[in-house]
């Protein structure tokens, strides 16, 4: 029998070699799951239902609006859409899917709940993509020169006045030092659309009388669909129910459609005196 023997500094530098050339794939391996992770961290759907909406939204609104939703030869850019950024689980999408804008030229599409939640998840995908890399761009390192053009003493009567605002919050309590926990372009950010990790409750009376109570999962003109304590989904034609809506940003959507630019501005300069 042959004995093979081996030189250590060999040995090492084969060993080195093999290293090499794995830590590569390794790294790919963990940077792919890494990525997964981040984006089930702020992705509210599946990824299933996102390529689902992805496949729906090409077959029916790419023609116009292209095909990742960023406008097209005759559709808008649905990332600049109120419609879109002020959607609640399909509240705002579904309405315009099915019913369309016939004055400019969309036509109604007659679509199933699930594809119309399917188009709905894969246009907040896309809003999501579009949000972070805005925010990469700016975000800390945009000049508050730049923002600050209102006038802050107007700002606070719009605070304390037409803007209700005070009725929820207060500069001596949830607003304390706001101005210093956000760059400027975050803290506007988060003034027009402070967003909520909470989907709204509804409490739903059926024609019985009897009431279900849970997180709202679809409300449109047409169906309305809760997740109730115990995780069962119910839904129903809208028709057919009393609908009672508790939603705590209401008042921010409510708003957002009476606000001048003024206001808006007024506004900001007034926050960025909360330091």
């Amino acid at each position: 029998m042959i004995k093979i023997t081996r030189n250590p500094q060999q040995t090492c530098l084969a060993l080195l070699v093999v290293a090499c050339c794995c830590l590569p794939m390794l790294m790919a391996g963990q940077e792919k799951q890494a990525s997964g992770r981040r984006r089930g961290l702020w992705n509210e759907y599946p990824a299933a239902q996102v390529e689902r909406g992805r496949v729906q939204f090409q077959k029916t609104c790419g023609f116009c609006h292209g095909p990742d939703a960023n406008g097209g030869s005759t559709g808008p850019n649905l990332m600049r859409s109120s419609v879109v950024r002020h959607d609640e689980k399909g509240d705002q999408i579904g309405p315009v899917v099915r019913n369309g804008f016939p004055g400019k030229g969309m036509p109604a599409f007659q679509l199933s709940s699930d594809q119309v939640m399917d188009i709905v998840a894969f246009l907040r995908f896309r809003l999501d993509e579009s949000d972070r890399r805005s925010a990469a761009q700016a975000g800390a390192g945009y000049s508050l020169a730049k923002l600050l053009v209102g006038n802050a003493e107007a700002g606070k009567k719009f605070f304390d006045g037409a803007g209700k605002c005070s009725s929820c919050h207060s500069p001596a309590g949830d607003l304390k030092g706001i101005a210093g926990k956000y760059p400027p372009a975050d803290l506007q950010a988060r003034m027009l659309y402070p967003g909520d990790t909470q989907a709204p409750t509804a409490t739903v009376t059926d024609a019985s009388g009897k009431e279900y109570t849970g997180a709202v999962r679809l409300l449109s003109h047409y169906d309305v669909a809760i997740v109730d304590g115990s995780g069962w989904y119910r839904s129903w034609p809208l028709n057919s129910v009393k609908v009672k809506l508790d939603d705590r940003l209401a008042a921010h959507r409510q708003l957002l459609s009476v606000m001048t630019d003024a206001d808006m501005h007024n506004l900001f300069a007034y926050l960025e005196t909360l330091k």
